[in-house]
């Protein structure tokens, strides 16, 4: 009886050993198709970029005076209102009176001496046929009178430059608008010159903002943007280009001026920060995963896996742009129809077999071109 036994669980366990044999030759079979998420590329979100910025009047001016001097009374500031013609300052007039006066006196002893060498002149002209005088004698005379009327005309220069130095001691608004600055205060010694307001012209509004020289190349004149105020953060100001700047500045940012548009933008207040809106042009472009990209080690070409008609893996290049918080778009490599592994790519190799599944653990059968 244990004979009996004893071959019975012989043949047990030589079963077991069998059946354990062929489910350990049967897994690694199985574990060579693994089982991958696959999804179709999404359509990309329009790129948007933006940038802060103040604001600043359209048309605005550096208010100075032609003449150095010390200030001595101011009449605007900041803020005011000023129309054309509008006294803003004045400079001291006393060195400017005492300059006047000496051209003044040079200028009569000018006319005097022209008035006497033109009478000798005379004279000469009428003794002259009569032999009364030589000829040298008389172009002596010529020649005094000629210099007396150079003499003249300087004098006359001098006092008329003396006289515009006087009226230029006044400061006046060239047209009307705001006093946006003022640089100037009573007792100052200025230079010719030298700023002492701006002045902004009209109620056209602007914003300037600074550009990266490598976000520069997508910005261009005309372009159209939306503008959004910090104190008025859900309301937003359509807005175009309207200057770039040709250089960019020692930080290696361009200047760049958006004009608003519409009667809105008319009762912005000049100073205020404000932040301006650039989106691409929307386009055809693909959007992937992050999860669904990887790299080459040796010249860091992005790609991803699209699995073929015959679940096998075909490695895409793709030229990517700007990644996103979760995906990146897509500019060319890739087709629509495409069926892209979204995980897991590090684990996988181009030619491998896979058995593709939808986001809801659903098999997926792809024909040729990537349909289902």
């Amino acid at each position: 009886m244990s004979t009996i036994k004893t071959a019975v669980v012989s043949m047990i366990t030589a079963c077991s050993l069998a059946l354990w044999g062929c489910s350990r030759d049967k897994a690694p079979a199985e574990q060579e198709v693994p089982v991958v998420m696959v999804a179709q590329p999404g359509a990309a979100q329009p790129e948007q970029k933006s940038y802060a910025g103040d604001v600043q009047a359209q048309e605005q001016t550096a208010l100075a005076f032609r003449v150095a001097g010390q200030v001595a009374e101011r009449y605007a500031d900041v803020g005011d209102q000023v129309r054309a013609g509008q006294v803003l300052a004045r400079l001291d007039v006393k060195d400017a009176q005492l300059q006047l006066n000496a051209a003044r006196a040079q200028l009569e002893s000018a006319q005097s001496a022209a008035r006497i060498a033109e009478d000798e002149l005379k004279r000469f002209q009428q003794l002259l046929p009569v032999n009364a005088v030589s000829r040298s004698q008389y172009d002596a005379v010529d020649n005094q009178y000629k210099a007396a009327l150079s003499s003249l005309k300087q004098a006359q220069s001098n006092y008329q430059a003396s006289s515009n130095q006087t009226q230029y001691n006044q400061l006046t608004a060239s047209k009307s608008g705001v006093i946006t600055a003022r640089n100037i205060e009573a007792g100052q010694v200025v230079a010719a010159g030298q700023a002492a307001y701006q002045l902004a012209i009209g109620s056209g509004r602007e914003v300037v903002i600074g550009v990266p020289e490598q976000a520069i190349g997508g910005i261009k004149a005309g372009q159209q943007v939306q503008v959004t105020l910090w104190s008025k953060p859900e309301e937003k100001f359509d807005a175009a280009v309207r200057e770039i700047s040709p250089a960019a500045d020692q930080s290696r940012t361009y200047s760049v001026k958006v004009a608003l548009r519409g009667a809105a933008a008319d009762g912005i207040q000049l100073g205020q920060s404000a932040r301006v809106f650039f989106s691409a042009a929307p386009g055809a472009r693909l959007s992937v995963p992050l999860s669904s990209i990887s790299a080459d080690a040796a010249d860091r070409q992005p790609y991803v896996f699209a699995v073929n008609a015959d679940h096998s893996l075909r490695k895409v290049p793709v030229v990517l742009g700007a990644y996103g918080r979760d995906s990146a778009p897509v500019l060319s490599g890739l087709n629509p129809a495409d069926y892209v592994v979204i995980g897991g790519v590090h684990l996988l190799r181009a030619k491998q077999k896979v058995n593709p599944v939808d986001r809801d653990n659903r098999a997926v059968k792809i024909q040729a071109g990537g349909q289902p």
